[in-house]
């Protein structure tokens, strides 16, 4: 676990490239808001959150799958994460700020949906996720 890494993974330098190239300009990794997001654009009262599927648990996404070995540590481990996530989000909308949380597996299959973020950024929502509904991924095992 030592190896994972938690800032400049591949999904958030290619939400961080693509923002950039639309014009946008942020800060990143924030420790002063709860949850450092990865990126915050003060301008627009907007933190993002690039998200894995596996480590936050991305309802119903092909890849958040659980461990088949230490199961409660991984269980415990996963809903603490969920439920840190869900309070500090909660936080950060009390605090006024816009929350959009990006998951890892439209970056992965819908890369060519990647417009619809730049719409999200503009959205008066407090909440938003990209996609709404993670892609349908088959297995291509056994083939």
């Amino acid at each position: 676990m030592s190896r994972i890494r938690g800032q400049d993974t591949n999904p958030e330098m290619a939400v961080r490239r693509y923002l950039h190239a639309c014009g946008f300009r942020f800060r990143l990794h924030r420790k002063d808001l709860p949850g450092k997001p990865d990126l915050v654009l003060t301008k627009h009262r907007l933190v993002i959150f690039v998200h894995g599927c596996f480590w936050h648990r991305h309802e119903g996404c092909f890849y958040a799958t659980s461990p088949a070995t230490r199961k409660d540590f991984w269980r415990r481990k996963l809903i603490g994460n969920v439920e840190r996530d869900r309070r500090q989000q909660a936080e950060l909308i009390e605090a006024g700020w816009r929350v959009l949380v990006i998951w890892e597996c439209g970056l992965k299959h819908q890369l060519s949906e990647i417009d619809a973020i730049g719409t999200l950024t503009k959205n008066t929502d407090t909440f938003g996720e990209w996609p709404a509904t993670p892609p349908r991924v088959r297995s291509t095992k056994g083939k």
